[in-house]
């Protein structure tokens, strides 16, 4: 068989490349070949799979996401047993909010699609929430849902686990490598142009994340998408002991729309805004934090939970690609002549679901049933062909649409 050729190749070997990758090469041990090509070094921060952790729930608004988050837990269990190592850490979930505020009808959202699913949970008033973690002073109006199989997952050490276990069962990857060009062959196969050469396959897996048009544009694929620079910032609490992952769950706070990690693999406790930064493009990012927005999440945790305060260690930016309706795109590009192109956008919040996410992209390319209800994500919804969509990045209530990703000013600390 010619050296270019593969039966299977991925495109983007981040967070849900790298799980597909993996998937295709376990389901074709030593009969057919996969590659997945990465333009830039594994494991970079160029985009959105990074870091140390990433919140994982069974917390969702809409049945389809609590059956994909069921999915995902089974198929990280799985990755884990395979490789011996731990990737999924069970401190429990928090979803707050304050009474009598949007937050608190999207979290009703989330509360609802859980009672559907048969998902154990807490609710609880500002007394009992304080009861249960001392740590949080929250305001007498706040109510929470706890679930206990909430936590993180390691993004940046799942990634390499897929990616060894993908070249346990035979697959190469290609680093520093950009796709340019994905093509018909005279034959009916595929051709991808890169700077590295060009290699003829049977099914392409796009996985690309802010890049995607790039890739797409030659299959006739475009998506609408935002793109915008996130940040995350990590405090040196002098309280550790407290806000160990082993026993802190991560909160999502639904009124502010912001979210915290307890401490894993540094002695920092995360905190960050969710789809709370500017609109970029992949080149025109600064990496840059914004001060501001280290304010507001500051003076948010001096207002609830002051003793996770400490010194800022650091700041890091990252990527989120959105869709206008959030949700993903998982479908193939068949409606403009290429059904042999399975295509992936996470909308920013899809690594929790990396594991499974890349196992259904893996038994799409395969032409398998994929036990899921994908009619969510496909790329001839609204968001996608309507021009004049209202974009919403709050996930939890679609009467509570809104034009821009956040309001230019942030509440004050007297707001929170």
């Amino acid at each position: 068989m010619e050296k270019s050729y593969y039966d299977y190749i991925v495109v983007g070997c981040g967070g849900v490349g790298s799980a597909a990758l993996f998937r295709l090469a376990r389901s074709t041990p030593g009969t057919q070949r996969v590659l997945g090509i990465e333009q830039f070094r594994l494991g970079h921060d160029h985009g959105g799979s990074q870091d140390h952790s990433r919140i994982i729930r069974y917390s969702y608004p809409g049945e389809h996401y609590v059956a994909l988050a069921r999915g995902a837990y089974e198929a990280w269990h799985e990755v884990e047993e395979e490789s011996g190592i731990q990737l999924v850490y069970k401190a429990g979930g928090l979803d707050i909010a304050e009474i009598g505020t949007e937050g608190e009808v999207r979290m009703n959202a989330y509360q609802e699609s859980m009672d559907k699913a048969g998902i154990e949970y807490e609710y609880l008033n500002g007394i009992q929430l304080h009861q249960k973690f001392p740590s949080f002073s929250p305001k007498t109006n706040t109510v929470a849902l706890y679930q206990k199989d909430g936590g993180l997952v390691d993004a940046a050490l799942g990634n390499a686990v897929h990616i060894q276990l993908a070249r346990k069962y035979g697959a190469d990857v290609l680093e520093n490598t950009i796709v340019r060009n994905i093509a018909r062959a005279s034959d009916g196969k595929l051709m991808v142009s890169t700077s590295n050469g060009t290699f003829r396959c049977k099914k392409v897996v796009v996985t690309a994340g802010a890049w995607l048009n790039k890739v797409l544009k030659s299959v006739g694929v475009h998506i609408p998408v935002t793109v915008t620079q996130e940040q995350v910032t990590y405090f040196g609490t002098p309280h550790m002991k407290e806000f160990t992952h082993k026993k802190f769950p991560y909160i999502i706070h639904h009124t502010y729309e912001i979210y915290t990690l307890p401490i894993y693999k540094n002695s920092g406790f995360k905190i960050g805004i969710d789809a709370g930064g500017p609109s970029v493009s992949a080149e025109t990012r600064t990496y840059t934090p914004d001060e501001k927005r280290v304010k507001f999440c500051e003076d948010f945790l001096e207002d609830i939970l002051p003793r996770s305060l400490g010194p800022v260690l650091y700041t890091k930016t990252c990527l989120y690609t959105m869709t206008s309706d959030r949700n993903f795109v998982i479908d193939t590009a068949f409606r403009t002549g290429f059904p042999d192109v399975v295509i992936c956008c996470g909308a920013g919040h899809v690594y929790k679901f990396a594991a499974v996410v890349g196992k259904i992209l893996s038994q799409m390319a395969l032409d398998q049933t994929v036990p899921y209800d994908l009619r969510t994500f496909t790329l001839d919804r609204p968001a996608i062909t309507d021009p004049n969509f209202k974009k919403c990045f709050t996930m939890g209530n679609e009467k509570l649409k809104k034009d821009s990703v956040r309001p230019a000013q942030f509440p004050t600390k007297s707001k929170l």
